[in-house]
């Protein structure tokens, strides 16, 4: 089928490569015809005030006037992802040294996962630009949210993940009907058959392949948010988890834009990136001192980060040598211990890309690389219910006992 010229994305007014700077027109196109680089979206903001933002809704669409996304979005049927809490950490700070420390908690949207986001915006642009179908390859979240976005807006989904990704993963997306494909091989596998099913099936919207320049700016909300809730200005330090490298990229985005706009103070701040070493090809790069990504296969329990070729990789590079960030990554043990410190200090059970983040923070404050000093920010990017199978083998009750007050005295846990 064609696609239709988009006719309405709010302020989004074409398309710009960012290694070249080449430009063209709104479409499905996500790779530059000049020197092959990705795009981007290109902008005209208009007026936008703290006050236009604060008088929307709270989800993402609050934001609209900074998304690729039609004027009417609110009134579409949507998942209406975003405005997840920021919690103050005071209890995990303390532990590690800290002495402001916030955790940005995107557990609570809707398929409990920051996917929610950038699928929501992409579902918007790819209906405005005439697909009919809401497809991606995964590994786990993306699929949950892809499903259950198409089910919302009354269309059909089609997604393709790991044949061998969590239990858990695989039910919460089965549950939405819809086109459920696994795939014997890892997300890059996944992701390579993925571009060549986009060729062919041209009313396919892949979320993270074709309309790819759309779904990334979705992860602006987490930086739009977190600097509204700190009050309308920015953190010191931030830690990101590290897989495309897409989200570490767009909340570093979202801060400069909001500086431009003048709705927060111009100040330093410095990112840095978390990976886990059995796929860290990004921190490989940042302490080699490298430009280039060297793809790796991937060995990790956190499989929702286990991108062995990372499309954003190069940019996360750029962003936090920028910054004076740095990219760390830590071993699936230290995954599984920063998941239990997160549960047992905050209350919060984040899945194995938060506890790649939490280890990180960790090892980076140890290292001397993060400022124990300055306020800091931490994303969870999921839920733990999601990753059971990393925790329980070393997780159990405390006791089994009889119900009797006799038992309970016995097992001495007055």
């Amino acid at each position: 089928m064609a696609i239709t010229p988009a006719t309405d994305l709010g302020p989004a007014t074409g398309l710009i490569c960012r290694e070249c700077g080449a430009s063209r027109d709104l479409g499905p196109h996500y790779a530059c015809e000049e020197c092959f680089g990705p795009l981007e979206i290109a902008y005209d903001f208009g007026a936008v005030t703290r006050a236009s933002i604060e008088s929307g809704p709270r989800n993402i669409w609050r934001y609209r006037g900074l998304l690729p996304v039609p004027s009417a979005i609110t009134d579409t049927p949507n998942t209406e992802p975003g405005f997840t809490r920021l919690v103050r950490a005071d209890n995990l700070a303390e532990s590690l040294g800290l002495q402001s420390l916030w955790v940005k908690d995107d557990s609570g949207n809707p398929t409990h996962s920051f996917k929610d986001r950038v699928v929501a915006v992409a579902l918007a642009a790819a209906r405005e630009l005439g697909f009919k179908v809401l497809a991606c390859p995964s590994t786990g979240n993306l699929a949950n949210a892809v499903a259950a976005a198409a089910a919302r807006a009354g269309i059909r989904s089609a997604v393709f993940v790991p044949s061998n990704l969590e239990a858990q993963k695989i039910i919460t997306t089965a549950v939405y009907g819809g086109t459920f494909v696994t795939v014997d091989g890892n997300y890059d596998d996944v992701n390579r058959l993925a571009s060549e099913i986009a060729g062919e099936q041209d009313d396919w919207a892949f979320v993270n392949v074709n309309v790819r320049p759309y779904y990334a700016e979705g992860s602006k909300t987490l930086g739009y948010e977190i600097a509204e809730q700190l009050g309308w200005r920015l953190p010191d330090q931030i830690v990101v988890p590290v897989a495309s490298g897409s989200q570490l990229t767009k909340i570093d985005k979202a801060f400069q834009e909001l500086i431009k706009l003048n709705l927060v103070e111009d100040k330093p701040y410095r990112v840095f990136g978390a990976q886990a070493t059995g796929c860290a090809p990004v921190a490989d790069a940042f302490k080699a001192g490298h430009d280039v990504i060297r793809p790796v296969k991937p060995d990790t329990i956190a499989k929702s980060l286990a991108i062995g070729n990372p499309a954003d990789g190069p940019y996360v590079l750029d962003v936090t040598r920028r910054t004076n960030g740095a990219v760390e990554d830590v071993t699936d043990d230290e995954v599984v211990e920063g998941i239990r410190l997160l549960a047992r200090t905050e209350g919060i059970f984040g899945e194995t890309a938060g506890g790649v983040t939490v280890a990180t923070l960790r090892k980076l404050i140890a290292s001397g690389a993060l400022d124990p000093s300055a306020e800091t920010v931490i994303i969870n990017s999921g839920d733990g219910l999601k990753t059971l199978d990393a925790v329980a083998p070393v997780v159990a009750p405390s006791a089994n006992i009889a119900p009797s007050l006799e038992a309970f005295r016995a097992a001495g846990l007055a």
